[in-house]
Parts: C-alpha cells; sequence; structure tokens
C-alpha cells in the first residue's frame, strides 16, 4: 500500500513538473520572442521540448481519464490490474515515440522523411525482429483482456503458478518453488491455458522460517506436522504434506507446506494455518527443551 502511494505521488509529482516547466516555455515564447530569433538552433530545441511536454501531459490525462472511467464502470474492486497495467505500458511507449520525434525536430530533421528513408531499414528490422514484436503484440492482447491478470494462478503449457507481472515480452509466472519463469507471450495463444483462479481455489500453502541455531531436525518436524494433519477433517487428503525447505540465511530456515482443504473459505485456510503454526512453535519449544537436558 505504502509503495502504491508513493508511485501515485511520484507520477503526480512529474506530471505538475511537466505542466510547470511548458507554461515556463510558452511563457518565454510570448514575452522574449527576440531571444529566440537571434539563436535559431536553441529555437528549435525549445520547440521540440514544448512538443514533447505537451504531448506527454495529453497522454498523461488520456491515461488519467480511461482509468477513471474503467474503474466506474467496473467498480474498484472489479477492477483488473492488467488493464491499468496495458495503459501504462501504451502510455510509456507513445511518450517514447514522441521523444525520439522531438530529438530529430531539435536536430533539424523533418520525422517525415527520415520514416522515409529508413522505409527499406524498418522492414529488415521487423522481419529480424519478428518474434519479439508478435510477443509485443500478444502483451497488449493480454493487457486489455479479461482472460488473465496479475495475481492470478495460471497453468500454461508446463509451467504453472501465479502470474508477477505482464511486460510487451513475457508473462513472469512464479511457481510453487518460488521461482521465476519467464513464459513468451506468443504460448499463451498456442498452447492451453488455464486460469486457475477463475473460480476461488482450494488449494493454499502455509509459510514460516524457524532459526537456524539449534539444528532443529527437519524430518521430526515433518514427521509432525504429518501426525497432526493426517485424516484432518478439513483437508481433502489428496497431499503429501511434505515439508519444503524454501531458503537458507545466516540465521534462518524458511519452510512451506501445500496442501488442499475441503473448501476454498479463507476464513477455513486461515484456521488451518494458525493450527500447523502453533504445532510447530510447540514442536520447537519442546525440542529446545530436551537439547536443554
Amino acid at each position: 500500500m505504502m509503495n502504491d502511494e508513493n508511485n501515485k505521488f511520484q507520477i503526480s509529482l512529474q506530471f505538475i513538473l511537466k505542466v510547470v516547466l511548458l507554461l515556463l516555455l510558452y511563457a518565454s515564447f510570448w514575452y522574449a520572442p527576440d531571444f529566440y530569433k537571434d539563436k535559431p538552433g536553441l529555437d528549435k530545441v525549445t520547440d521540440a521540448i514544448a512538443l514533447f511536454l505537451a504531448s506527454s501531459i495529453i497522454f498523461s490525462i488520456g491515461r488519467y481519464t480511461l482509468i477513471a472511467l474503467y474503474r466506474r464502470q467496473h467498480g474498484d474492486r472489479n477492477v483488473r490490474g492488467n488493464f491499468v497495467l496495458g495503459i501504462g505500458r501504451l502510455t510509456a511507449v507513445l511518450n517514447t515515440v514522441m521523444f525520439f520525434i522531438a530529438l530529430m525536430l531539435s536536430f533539424g530533421i523533418d520525422p517525415r522523411n527520415f520514416l522515409t528513408s529508413l522505409t527499406f531499414v524498418a522492414m529488415a528490422i521487423a522481419v529480424t525482429f519478428r518474434e519479439y514484436i508478435t510477443n509485443m503484440i500478444s502483451g497488449l492482447f493480454i493487457m486489455f483482456s479479461d482472460s488473465l491478470s496479475v495475481g492470478d494462478r495460471v497453468k500454461i503449457g508446463e509451467y504453472k503458478g501465479r502470474i508477477m507481472d505482464i511486460t510487451f515480452s513475457s508473462l513472469i509466472i512464479q511457481d510453487e518453488d518460488e521461482d521465476l519463469i519467464t513464459v513468451p507471450n506468443n504460448l499463451v495463444f498456442t498452447m492451453p491455458v488455464v486460469n486457475l483462479s477463475a473460480h476461488p481455489s482450494s488449494f493454499f500453502t502455509v509459510r514460516f522460517e524457524l532459526p537456524l541455531q539449534g539444528g532443529m531436525d527437519v524430518d521430526l518436524l515433518e514427521d509432525r506436522i504429518k501426525t497432526m494433519l493426517r485424516n484432518h477433517p478439513n483437508l481433502t487428503g489428496e497431499d503429501t504434506l511434505d515439508l519444503k525447505i524454501m531458503d537458507i540465511g545466516k540465521d534462518f530456515v524458511k519452510y512451506k507446506v501445500d496442501m488442499h482443504a475441503t473448501s476454498n473459505s479463507s476464513k477455513l485456510h486461515r484456521k488451518l494455518m494458525n493450527e500447523i503454526l502453533h504445532e510447530v512453535l510447540r514442536f520447537k519449544k519442546e525440542y529446545e527443551y530436551k537439547g536443554q537436558d
């Protein structure tokens, strides 16, 4: 939440700075026209900067307007993050295009003549980067569709995990082992895709960490958890309930246990999580007590 607020503040501050700078430029054009007549090079540069700032401000206003209309139409609770993400990425592309146009104008280059002269080069580039271009187009389709969104749990071919980010080239998926997998956007349209978040899932994970000091026996802890959860009325019984070590730090070890509950109720998931964590704390206390003896 704090990061979101900081990002919004930075975006608002950038927008205000662009508006102030554009107003100062236009004020200088209006009140000091003679200053630019004697400096044609500076005149081109300031015109290019004014063009970039004006277009960037228009793009920002359009972005805010589209997102506001989308939120009003769907309600804040039903807003899918990929639409907002797609609008932001598209705005960034438009700003980049306008930046290069402004850069050409500042050097006295006509963008139309420049693009015409590079037609054959552009064709060669399009052929060379065909895969990336198709991935980018596929990424735009994903961002503006309602089928997939950041945070969804998906299965794409052999890959399974939660979508962490959607870029122009790929989907970033975090699997159950917390490894990040990069899946090209083209695969979304060429392979079977299952959105596991389309319906509330009974699958959930309990994560915890214990101090490395003391050398706790992992096998004993795993047996303790399995004994506790075996034939549990709120579990489906389809899981092996293996205790997985996720990370070993300087003075801690991170563990996790994956399981399926009999219901997708978040209240039930929290209840099971509390039961497991209480059992882990009891085991830790008993293990330390035995160690003192």
